[in-house]
């Protein structure tokens, strides 16, 4: 019997073992539906997605087959389903463009070279543990491209609903431009097809989740025109496809090419890895599963680079199919890996099939699919939340809407990383007291619970590294409340929610700590300026060499290991005149102090 640890590496190395024996036959036979739902649904988008690549209608099925096999069978999502996509496609054909004639076989094996390298890099930066760049792509940056790609993909399945199929494409601008002065012209039996289509899919959905309403939804919508003899008044079809198998084809290899092409690669295989990553992680906010961002680098490399020996072009993962696998109830990578099966049999046996199926009965589904990649409930927060977070949504799904999808999701997360600079760098700085009543120790906001406070020792809490970008943010909030307070003689610093300091942060402590003792002296004051201390440091963070370096230059007078020891040594020190004559009794050193006041 192998051991635990032997299985967990095998398991690693070859993920569809450890999924695989978790299967249950009710496991399987959802995999299966969602697999025959997502072999259909593929026929179109293959064929359009190869066209927009450049190359001969086959090979996006042969895409669609082989590199969602692979990816499904090493990566790390279970629903991520790869192949050919918009983004992919658009960015293979502007960079082969230059170099070849479209779909001419010179074309087709530098595509095959392209890919080739695409897998090796992102297989590479699979293994080298790279994933964990993947962690930039903040929530906020996953919802806002999923629903700037759902309104891409609503648009560009409209005409087919509307039954315009003559519009021209283009931006989303334009296409909407040309839907609205198109709607005269909306085909009324294509419009039928489309809504029973969706409305089928909606009412199988509520009455059982076992059911597949995605394909019992195509199948009425089929059915409906057929009956109406849809395909001679004007209903356009998928259309018959080639029948062929992918055959096994090493493209030409040359340290010319490969120079040539390794920058493209490069663009490629990064953006294809952003675009699957946010894809997997979008899926798993709604399956709740932990993606291993490592393993699915590791996945789309193999699938790349397995995919290009057999004729397929460079894919990721696909929103439209990955949100259709979840939707039909797939479980498991088996969907995507039956889904590829169950299109080989199509291709081989039935190449016919496609004729039947009306492309605005395919259009409904997607749709329907669509509206589902909106999270209202995320909106929702991102409207009542951090006015950052509203921002990084809206700036992610604008660039979605106007820029090509993986440069939205890079957009998103720099303005994502810079709110999140801006926000580091700006701590919250407030000023807190003791609450008097035995029961409440802990120092809280004065300014929120309307504390009393003392007028010359004075509490301000930190909460956030001391370092470079924060220092003048501190540095103006001491001053600034030490202006609105001349009267303050002890200035406590409470660092417990400090979790760091830099050299910069040390320096900014000890120029200040030395400017406040060079403060004017004060009418009832003794003593010159005011003394800047220190509470509450951690000990992680006293082990640190610049914290270390800062307690031992302010010395150990200033330094104090909770507010209570600090407020012990100081409150002696206030000014005996002021103390006489207050009536507050801020703290439980305070003379006088009643019994049941404590710190």
């Amino acid at each position: 019997m192998p051991s635990s640890a032997n299985l967990h590496r095998f398991d690693r190395l070859l993920p569809f073992l450890a999924w695989g024996r978790s299967l249950s036959r009710d496991d399987v036979r959802s995999d299966l539906i969602a697999g025959i739902t997502g072999a259909v649904m593929v026929l179109p988008q293959g064929v359009a997605y190869a066209l927009i690549a450049g190359m001969p209608a086959e090979y996006g099925l042969y895409g669609a087959m082989v590199v969602a096999a692979i990816a499904g069978l090493f990566g790390s999502s279970r629903h991520l389903v790869t192949g050919p996509a918009a983004a992919l496609a658009i960015m293979l054909f502007s960079v082969l463009a230059p170099l070849a004639e479209p779909g001419s076989q010179r074309f087709i094996e530098l595509a095959l070279l392209l890919t080739l390298l695409t897998g090796v890099i992102q297989l590479v930066l699979g293994l080298a543990r790279a994933g964990n760049l993947v962690a930039y792509i903040s929530h906020t940056v996953v919802v806002g491209f999923t629903s700037g790609a759902a309104v891409l993909i609503a648009t560009s399945q409209l005409g087919h609903a509307l039954g315009l199929e003559h519009l021209d494409g283009g931006s989303l601008l334009v296409q909407w431009q040309q839907l609205l002065a198109s709607l005269s012209s909306s085909h009324g039996l294509s419009v039928l097809i489309a809504l029973v289509t969706l409305a089928t899919t909606l009412l199988v959905k509520q009455l059982s989740k076992r059911v597949p309403a995605m394909l019992v939804g195509m199948l009425v919508g089929a059915g409906l025109c057929w009956l109406l003899d849809g395909q001679h008044k004007g209903v356009a079809m998928v259309g018959e496809i080639p029948s062929s198998w992918p055959l096994f084809h090493v493209p030409e290899i040359s340290l010319e090419l490969i120079a040539m092409l390794l920058p493209g690669a490069l663009t490629v295989a990064l953006l294809g890895l952003v675009e699957a990553a946010a894809i997997a992680r979008s899926i798993a906010i709604r399956s709740g599963q932990r993606i291993d961002a490592n393993q699915e680098f590791v996945g789309q490399g193999l699938a790349n680079l397995v995919g290009s020996l057999f004729s397929s072009f460079a894919g990721s993962g696909s929103f439209t199919r990955s949100g259709l696998n979840y939707d039909s109830g797939a479980r498991s990578p088996l969907a995507v890996v039956s889904s590829a099966l169950f299109l080989l049999v199509i291709l081989l046996l039935l190449p016919d099939v496609t004729e039947w199926i009306p492309l605005p009965a395919m259009a409904g589904g997607i749709l329907l699919i669509a509206w589902n990649l909106f999270d209202f409930r995320q909106l929702a927060h991102f409207a009542h939340s951090d006015r950052r977070e509203w921002v990084v949504f809206v700036v992610t799904l604008v660039a979605t809407l106007t820029i090509r999808l993986e440069f939205a999701v890079l957009l998103g997360v720099v303005v994502s990383l810079l709110l999140f600079l801006d926000k580091t760098a700006r701590p919250n700085v407030v000023e807190v007291a003791p609450m008097a009543p035995k029961t409440e120790p802990e120092c809280r906001n004065v300014e929120r619970l309307q504390l009393p406070v003392c007028p010359e020792v004075r509490i301000l809490r930190i909460d956030g590294a001391v370092f470079f970008g924060s220092a003048d943010h501190i540095q103006q909030s001491i001053q600034h409340f030490c202006e609105q307070h001349p009267q303050v003689r002890f200035l406590i610093l409470n660092c417990t929610g400090v979790h760091h300091i830099d050299l910069a942060g040390a320096e900014m402590l000890l120029q200040e700590q030395r400017r406040l003792q060079q403060l004017p002296k004060q009418p009832l004051s003794k003593q010159q300026g005011v003394e800047l201390t220190l509470c509450w440091l951690k000990n992680l963070l006293l082990q640190e060499p610049d914290t270390a370096r800062l307690v031992q230059q302010l010395g150990p007078q200033r330094v104090f290991d909770t507010s209570a020891d600090a407020l012990a040594a100081l409150v002696p020190k206030v000014t005996p005149e002021r103390c006489q004559n207050c009536t507050l009794r801020v703290f439980r050193q305070c003379p006088a102090m009643e019994p049941d006041w404590c710190l």
